[in-house]
């Protein structure tokens, strides 16, 4: 049985220009009506995470910063340590045309790149350095390898009283990965990248919003 639902939003509730789709938002408030608690799980900084929540109207709690960052009923955790982060951005700085994100100083545990040089060319300049890179489609996150979306989903789980096999995710990029691995059913929106694809149980018929509203009408309603 699904007690909560944990989605993506760069991609999976929004459209490629990152707008909120109506259906996503439709499907939300159905399953928070019916007692299903959505978490919204993403990259974003942790005060846009939590105004999304607020404009979705969802009480799951928040997965912030690729896991770097969690918010739930019991406070606030910071989980990613930056400074590792810091080290690689300074040693690429040097080296390519890099730009961090608008409002990076707001970050905490993790540092956000525009996607202005090509990610396996990041990756590879930084193979000595513990970190991990995410390209989402949207932006480069240089993370702590020691968190990620599915570690800290599990410690959300923890505080929300139910475990992880408990809960339907849903996603569309690389950094999604291992929030779907620990989930119940995993789910990836049409428009996902191919290796998400290849774990989920169930790929949906229709891209982004349109997508979560068809996965959670089929398992949840």
């Amino acid at each position: 049985m699904i007690k909560a639902i944990a989605l993506d939003v760069d991609g999976t509730i929004t459209d490629e220009k990152r707008r909120l789709c109506p259906s996503s938002l439709e499907a939300i408030r159905e399953s928070e009506e019916k007692g299903i608690p959505v978490i919204i799980v993403t990259g974003n900084i942790l005060c846009s995470t939590r105004t999304i929540s607020i404009l979705l109207g969802t009480s799951g709690g928040l997965v912030a910063e690729n896991g770097g960052v969690i918010k739930s009923f019991k406070g606030k955790y910071v989980l990613g340590d930056i400074r590792k982060c810091q080290e690689a951005y300074e040693f690429l700085e040097n080296r390519y045309p890099i730009r961090k994100v608008e409002y990076s100083e707001q970050r905490v545990s993790e540092i956000a790149l525009e996607r202005d040089v090509d990610v396996e060319i990041l990756k590879e300049s930084l193979k000595n350095f513990n970190v991990r890179l995410y390209d989402s489609g949207f932006a480069i996150h240089i993370t702590d390898p020691s968190v990620n979306k599915g570690s800290s989903l599990i410690l959300l789980a923890r505080d929300l009283g139910i475990e992880p096999q408990e809960i339907m995710a849903i996603g569309d990029s690389e950094n999604d990965l291992e929030f779907l691995e620990v989930a119940g059913i995993k789910v990836a929106v049409a428009n996902a990248d191919q290796e998400l694809k290849f774990l989920a149980d169930y790929v949906s018929q229709k891209p982004y919003g349109d997508g979560v509203k068809e996965a959670i009408e089929r398992f949840v309603s």
